[in-house]
C-alpha cells in the first residue's frame, strides 16, 4: 500500500510538470511573436534607406519628416521583448499566475493538514500506565532502544514520571471535555494501579477514574485540573467516506505530537481481539504509541480513536485501524456515567444477506438482515419477530448491514420501545420491540 502511495504521489508529479511545461511553452511562445513583430517593423525603415534619399530630393518631402512619430511605438515596445530574450529562466519568472494556479491544488491540500493538526493537537496528551502484569498495555507498544533512533536528540525522547512501580504501558489519548474527560485504548491502561497523563504543555497529572471496556477495546480516563482543558471537536464517524484525508496523531515511539497523514481505506473492519467494534481502516502511519491518539478530517474534528495495526514486523507497515468516534464517545460515556457500558438487545441471531446466503432462502441480496434465530422469550418473541423475517428498518432508520445494525440497537436506551419493521413473505410488517439488554435478553432483569 505504501508503494501505491509513493507511485500515485509520482504520477501527480510528472503530470504536474507536464502542465507546467506546456504553459510555459505557451506562454514563451507568446511572448516571442510578438517582440519579433515589432521588431520587423521598427526595422523596415532602416532598410530601405531609398524612400527618405528621394524625399530628400523633392520638394515636398515633409511627409517622411513623420517618420520618426511611426517608429516611436516599437521603441515602447523594446521592454516587452526582454523576457523573449531569456528563454531559460526568464520565461518561468514571467508567469506567476500560471504557477500559483497549477500550485493552489496542492498548497491548499498543505494549508488543510496544518490547520486541522493546529486545530487537534493541544488535544491529544500522553499516557504513561504502571503496576500491569506481564506485557505493557499497549501489546504493540514494546520498549525501542535509544541506539535505533540515532538522529534523535535525548532531550526529544520524554522521560517518564518518577514512580517507584515500573513503567508497564504508554500510549495516546484524547480530551474530549473541558472538566477532563479522555478517551483512550482499554489495552493502553487494563491492569494498570496508576496512570499518569502528561498533557500538552507537559504538566502531569494522576487520573482520578480508569475505566475500561474490553470487548470494544474503548476506556475512559478522568482527570482533576485547576482550570479547564482544551477538549477536540468532535466530527461525525458515520459520515466518513473511502477517501477521505484523514491524520493521525499520538506519540510513536515516544515522540509527542506526531503527525501523519493518509485517507479512510476500508470501513467496518472485524479485529477477533475487539469483538464489539466495527473499525475504520486508514494508511496514516500508527506506531507503538499511537494507541488512544486521534484520527481526525481536515477540519480538526476527531472521527476515530487508533487502535491497531496489521503487520507481521511489529511495526507500521500501511495498515491501521481506528475505534470510530460515534462508538467511541458513547461507550466513554457509559463507562463515565455508570461505571459499565449497558448495550441494549433483543434477542436474536442476525445474518447479513449475502449472495450465498440469500439464495439458500429465495430472497435477494442485501435487501436486509435475515433473523436466523430467535432466543425464546426473548424481547423479539414478545413483539411478534419471526425467524426468516427480513429486517428493513430500524428506529426509523434503512438497515445497512448486521453490524451497523447491532449497533443501533445496542445504543439505544434500555427499556425504551422501538419501531422496527421486517419483511414477512414478501408482505412488509411493523412491529415494536422493547429494548432489553445483552445479559438478559428476556426484559425481566
Amino acid at each position: 500500500m505504501l508503494c501505491s502511495r509513493y507511485l500515485i504521489a509520482l504520477v501527480f508529479s510528472v503530470i504536474t510538470t507536464m502542465m507546467v511545461t506546456q504553459c510555459l511553452a505557451a506562454q514563451t511562445e507568446s511572448n516571442v511573436t510578438a517582440p519579433e513583430g515589432d521588431q520587423a517593423a521598427s526595422e523596415s525603415p532602416d532598410q530601405e534607406p531609398a524612400p527618405p534619399a528621394a524625399a530628400a530630393e523633392t520638394p515636398s518631402a515633409e511627409p517622411p519628416k513623420a517618420e520618426p512619430a511611426k517608429a516611436e511605438p516599437p521603441k515602447a515596445e523594446t521592454p516587452k521583448a526582454e523576457p523573449a530574450s531569456a528563454e531559460s529562466g526568464g520565461a518561468a519568472e514571467a508567469s506567476p499566475e500560471v504557477l500559483a494556479a497549477l500550485q493552489a491544488g496542492p498548497r491548499a491540500l498543505s494549508l488543510a493538514f496544518r490547520m486541522a493538526a493546529k486545530r487537534a493537537t493541544p488535544s491529544v496528551v500522553v499516557l504513561y500506565a504502571y503496576g500491569q502484569n506481564g506485557d505493557p498495555g499497549d501489546s504493540s507498544e514494546t520498549e525501542v532502544p535509544e541506539d535505533e533512533l540515532p538522529l534523535l536528540e535525548r532531550a526529544e525522547i520524554p522521560t517518564p514520571p518518577p514512580a517507584e512501580e515500573k513503567l508497564t504501558g504508554l500510549g495516546s489519548g484524547v480530551i474530549v471535555s473541558a472538566d477532563g474527560l479522555i478517551i483512550t485504548n482499554n489495552h493502553v491502561i487494563t491492569g494498570a494501579t496508576r496512570v499518569v497523563v502528561q498533557l500538552p504543555d507537559e504538566t502531569r497529572v494522576d487520573a482520578k477514574v480508569v475505566r475500561g471496556d474490553p470487548d470494544s477495546d474503548v476506556a475512559m480516563v478522568r482527570v482533576d485540573f485547576s482550570e479547564p482543558l482544551d477538549p477536540i471537536s468532535v466530527g461525525d464517524s458515520d459520515k466518513l467516506e473511502i477517501g477521505d484525508w484523514v491524520l493521525a496523531i499520538g506519540s510513536p515511539f515516544k515522540l509527542e505530537a506526531t503527525v501523519s497523514a493518509g485517507i479512510i481505506s476500508g470501513k467496518n473492519r472485524r479485529l477477533d481481539r475487539i469483538r464489539r467494534s466495527s473499525m475504520l481502516q486508514t494508511d496514516a502511519a500508527i506506531n507503538p504509541g499511537n494507541s488512544g491518539g486521534a484520527l481526525i478530517d481536515l477540519d480538526g474534528k476527531v472521527v476515530g480513536i487508533s487502535t491497531a495495526i496489521a503487520t507481521r514486523s511489529g511495526f507500521y507497515q500501511g495498515v491501521g485501524f481506528a475505534i470510530p468516534i460515534n462508538q467511541a464517545r458513547w461507550i466513554a460515556d457509559e463507562l463515565d456515567r455508570h461505571g459499565k457500558v449497558r448495550r441494549a438487545a433483543i434477542g436474536t441471531t442476525l445474518v447479513e444477506l449475502k449472495p450465498r446466503i440469500a439464495k439458500q432462502f429465495n430472497l435477494e441480496p442485501y435487501s436486509g438482515i435475515l433473523v436466523y434465530q430467535i432466543i425464546k422469550g426473548s424481547v423479539a418473541e414478545q413483539a411478534g419477530i419471526e425467524p426468516q423475517d427480513v429486517i428493513v428498518e430500524f428506529a426509523g432508520e434503512q438497515v445497512r448491514d448486521s453490524i451497523g445494525l447491532q449497533e443501533a440497537i445496542e445504543r439505544k436506551p434500555i427499556g425504551s420501545k422501538q419501531p422496527i419493521v421486517v419483511r414477512r413473505k414478501g408482505k412488509r410488517v411493523e412491529l415494536t420491540v422493547e429494548l432489553a439488554t445483552v445479559d438478559d435478553p428476556t426484559g425481566q432483569e
